[in-house]
């Protein structure tokens, strides 16, 4: 088979391209939403809310909605409840994440033991990005194309809120908004990313792929191009790797991402192993 004819025949399958438009997709958004979790601190709230989202799809698949629908809902819900937990005083920010997201993700794995259905439910915490439908593969694009446009939009207060959350204040800003807008952006990418992925790997591609562009590059503006552009070429990668080696594809994808991330360590310019190396051998000479 000519490297050409392993490149078209995937795409001779229906299920390969929405597969693919779904992963590039969700790949994008997520890696550019990343860049300022990753700034910010916030790596690890990219799993909660991922996690919160599960009742929400058992329910809205009860009550005949679409997927998106309850995993928006239970998303932006949990972000309230983390909130107002934290607001008591008495319990502190980790704790109050701890307890409303695993909670809620328990409530979730409940409701798909209760729930009869012929629909496996359990692709949702496991992915199953080739089985994304056409209505689905519109749920998703819908939702990146407004995170991408909010994102943009806000850049300038995201980037402060990470870096100086002070000068948003002498601009006139709300710091408390400005982190409410990126939880709300969180929520909506999380749920694209659980189309391509499932609940357990959303972290890689909310973590990885900005990881990996704040080590190749110290400029906020760089890191917005490279860390997408890394993510859909391990996602495209990854799907192919998938379909040839008859593998998990999510799995797949995650792994192309930590391997892109492994060669940003041994080889980017200045802060990579191999550059270290090579400036202590010029000191030491």
């Amino acid at each position: 088979m000519t490297f050409l004819e392993l490149i078209l025949d995937p795409l001779s399958h229906e299920f390969m391209v929405r597969a693919l438009a779904v992963i590039s997709v969700s790949s994008a958004v997520s890696a550019l939403l990343s860049c300022w979790l990753v700034l910010v601190g916030w790596s690890l709230m990219g799993d909660a809310v991922s996690h919160a989202v599960l009742p929400g799809v058992v329910l809205a698949y009860i009550l005949g909605l679409p997927f998106a629908v309850g995993a928006v809902v239970f998303a932006l819900g949990a972000v309230v409840l983390v909130a107002a937990v934290r607001s008591t005083g008495r319990t502190k920010e980790d704790a109050a994440i701890g307890i409303v997201f695993t909670t809620l993700f328990a409530l979730g794995l409940v409701l798909v033991s209760v729930t009869p259905s012929q629909t496996d439910l359990m692709h949702v915490v496991f992915g199953n990005v080739l089985g994304v439908s056409r209505s689905e593969l519109v749920q998703v694009a819908a939702l990146a194309a407004v995170v991408v446009i909010v994102a943009l939009a806000r850049r300038h207060d995201l980037t402060a809120f990470a870096f100086d959350p002070v000068q948003l204040r002498v601009l006139g800003r709300s710091p408390g908004r400005v982190g409410a807008l990126l939880l709300v952006l969180l929520a909506l990418t999380a749920v694209t990313a659980i189309q391509s992925v499932g609940v357990v790997l959303v972290v890689a591609m909310l973590v990885i792929p900005g990881a990996t562009a704040h080590l190749l590059s110290d400029r906020l503006a760089r890191m917005l191009v490279v860390a997408p552009a890394v993510a859909v070429a391990c996602g495209v990668v990854g799907v192919y790797v998938s379909y040839y080696a008859d593998l998990a594809t999510g799995a797949t994808v995650v792994l192309a991402q930590g391997a892109a991330y492994l060669l940003a360590v041994l080889l980017a310019p200045g802060r990579g192993v191999l550059a270290r190396a090579r400036r202590r051998a010029r000191t030491a000479a």
